[in-house]
């Protein structure tokens, strides 16, 4: 059911980000990912999977956390999931397997960044061990609204 995510996976991956960039603040960005963008991100070299379950339902991936040599061990990740596959446990497995390839890639830390008043989002990393470092006031904007930011951390 998780596999390595692939070029050919960028439609089903893109129905999955966008509707969240459409209807929801979990993703502070209101700009729709194009097939490419996303095709392009597949083949970026960063873990990236997806969860097949008669086709892509969700994914999941890390990538480094600013960029820049000093925090070359500290990762961030993106994870997304139909709506009607949350709370089935592929949500667990896709992090399972981000923490022990980010653990083979020698990271120490991962990190995740959630919208503050998404209250499931931030229990469910908590759940999987993320403990809550801080909130950035009003970072983000959406919808007319200013957006808190949550973040919080798993050692590995």
């Amino acid at each position: 059911m998780i596999r390595p995510a692939t070029p050919e996976d960028a439609p089903a991956l893109g129905a999955i980000w966008n509707r969240v960039i459409r209807e929801t603040t979990s993703i502070f960005n209101a700009t729709e990912r194009s097939e490419a963008e996303i095709a392009e991100i597949t083949c970026s070299g960063d873990p990236f999977f997806v969860w097949d379950e008669g086709g892509v339902r969700g994914f999941a991936r890390w990538f480094p956390f600013r960029g820049t040599d000093g925090y070359r061990h500290t990762v961030e990740h993106t994870i997304l999931l139909a709506p009607d596959l949350q709370g089935r446990g592929a949500g667990r497995m896709l992090m399972g397997r981000l923490f022990d390839t980010a653990r083979a890639a020698d990271k120490h830390v991962m990190v995740a960044c959630v919208t503050a008043e998404n209250t499931a989002g931030i229990a469910f990393h908590e759940r999987l061990g993320f403990a809550r470092t801080g909130t950035m006031p009003e970072v983000g904007r959406k919808f007319g609204r200013w957006l808190d930011l949550a973040i919080l951390q798993k050692p590995l």
